[in-house]
């Protein structure tokens, strides 16, 4: 049987048995392994990946060849690069030394710098450039300072709740301590009684 000449150019992929154009074969440097299809190896890399390894070894069986990130740049898809990249940099950088952007829509991996006696707070991801506080954790809160902040229950900390916080402030509203509604002293004295003392039960 006479082999087309366009057939027989192709190659073998060992993963999974297809044969494919020369171009879309990724050789492993120094291995003998060389045999897989850049969407097998893209595969392996994710799923090595999302096992928490980072050093990508060839898959064959009991090969140990290192597969480098650089000779698998331009075979593999930019995603799969990005996470490889991301992963190995996690590698690199301990837990410590790890901050996340607060927005979710973001969460960005960032360095944390050393800034000597300095405290930062108002930082500006590069990522995404909104403002968040180092210190907090949580999108910039403009108006309240950290350990105010810190006081705050989790249903207070939205962006109008702390405006509301900074109109109170500035128009000297106080705040009743049971029931925590603003309320505008008119006259009398600054002893608040709240509100819900006054409603009688349903008999």
């Amino acid at each position: 049987m006479k082999v087309d000449e366009g057939e027989s150019s192709l190659r073998f992929c060992e993963i999974c048995a297809e044969r494919k154009e020369p171009d879309q074969i990724l050789a492993v440097a120094a291995c003998t392994h060389a045999s897989y299809c850049s969407d097998c190896i893209s595969r392996h890399v994710e799923t090595k990946i999302g096992q928490s390894v980072v050093t990508v070894t060839c898959p064959a069986s009991g090969c140990g060849t290192v597969i480098e990130l650089e000779s698998c740049r331009d075979a593999l898809p930019k995603g799969v690069i990005e996470q490889w990249e991301e992963a190995l940099c996690r590698n690199l950088i301990g837990e410590s030394e790890r901050y996340y952007c607060p927005f979710k829509d973001c969460s960005a991996m960032l360095l944390v710098e050393e800034a000597g006696a300095e405290l930062i707070r108002e930082s500006e991801c590069p990522y995404c450039h909104r403002l968040f506080c180092a210190q907090c954790g949580v999108p910039w809160h403009s108006g309240v300072d950290c350990e105010g902040f810190q006081r705050l229950g989790q249903d207070e900390r939205g962006r109008e709740d702390i405006m509301v916080m900074e109109m109170a402030k500035s128009n000297k509203w106080g705040r009743c301590p049971r029931c925590k509604f603003y309320v505008e002293r008119t006259e009398g004295c600054p002893h608040i009684i709240c509100r819900s003392e006054f409603v009688s039960p349903i008999s």
